[in-house]
């Protein structure tokens, strides 16, 4: 009797309808919170929870932490209310979740990029569940050790996700959302890269730098014409930035366009230029999602 409630309660699905259920439903508005909306992000939270008890049964312990930043746009040019947006940007939230999230030391950081980016941490988050190495335990022990490891991490990734997901859902009605500073997040990356974790940075945003002055950019009203300028600006702008060295930063990009969207909303050379400053100052990969 006792056995078969424990795997009950215990059980992915169970966990995933009263986290949605209990916890994320009161934190955000009546308005947002409709039918299809709750069943969206109840079954991004159980996929998530199937994903890491299938995971951590095969993946060992790595060899140190890793530090995941993500960059969260809190500006006038992007709407996280629409449905494609909200939708794609849950889904990275869950993905960046279930793959980074491993083990004692993991870390999570939130930066709203506005005006005062750099200024902007929303949210620090640091793993605390033990992974054993139960290489050299008895097989009962093994057993043991795995299923209470794999159901704290579970119960830890969920509780990021429910975070991480009110964050993405926080109006920005101040005035720093009339301009983007994403120059911004570089020292702060460079920041996370000097402690020797392994770095994973992920930008929700349009990536339309807007900032006023002689020396910044701002794409609303200026864009690079082509991917010639964009690549000889971005080259110009990293010299001026080498001490924001990123070592190997692994760098995803996801933006907030549909695939129908034409080239004046959706525009190839900004993201030309951030490809190319990027690797410039040296992250190891950028891969638009």
């Amino acid at each position: 009797m006792n056995k078969n409630r424990n795997i009950s309660t215990a059980h992915p699905f169970w966990i995933a309808y009263l986290f949605c259920n209990n916890h994320l439903q009161p934190k955000i508005p009546t308005k947002a919170m409709n039918r299809p909306f709750f069943y969206c992000l109840f079954l991004t939270s159980y996929s998530l929870l199937l994903g890491c008890s299938s995971e951590n049964e095969k993946k060992p312990v790595t060899e140190g932490p890793t530090y995941t930043l993500v960059f969260m746009d809190k500006t006038q040019s992007v709407n996280v209310n629409k449905a494609f947006v909200a939708q794609k940007y849950q889904q990275i939230l869950s993905d960046l979740v279930e793959q980074n999230i491993h083990q004692k030391g993991d870390k999570l950081e939130v930066y709203f990029i506005h005006e005062n980016t750099q200024k902007a941490r929303a949210l620090s988050l640091t793993c605390r569940t033990q992974v054993e190495d139960i290489s050299q335990m008895s097989a009962t022990d093994r057993e043991a050790a795995q299923t209470t490891a794999d159901l704290t991490l579970q119960r830890e990734r969920i509780i990021f996700l429910r975070q991480l997901i009110a964050k993405l859902g926080i109006q920005n009605v101040g005035t720093s959302q009339r301009q983007t500073d994403i120059w911004a997040s570089l020292p702060v990356i460079n920041k996370a890269a000097e402690t020797g974790a392994e770095v994973k940075v992920y930008y929700l945003s349009d990536m339309i730098e807007s900032m006023k002055g002689g020396n910044r950019r701002d794409f609303h009203s200026r864009p690079p014409q082509n991917n010639s300028e964009a690549e000889s600006w971005a080259k110009s702008d990293a010299k001026q930035m080498q001490q924001y060295a990123l070592n190997a930063a692994e760098i995803k990009i996801a933006l907030p366009f549909e695939p129908t969207s034409s080239t004046k909303e959706n525009n190839p050379t900004v993201t030309q230029y951030w490809s190319t400053l990027l690797q410039e100052l040296g992250a190891g990969t950028v891969e638009e999602l």
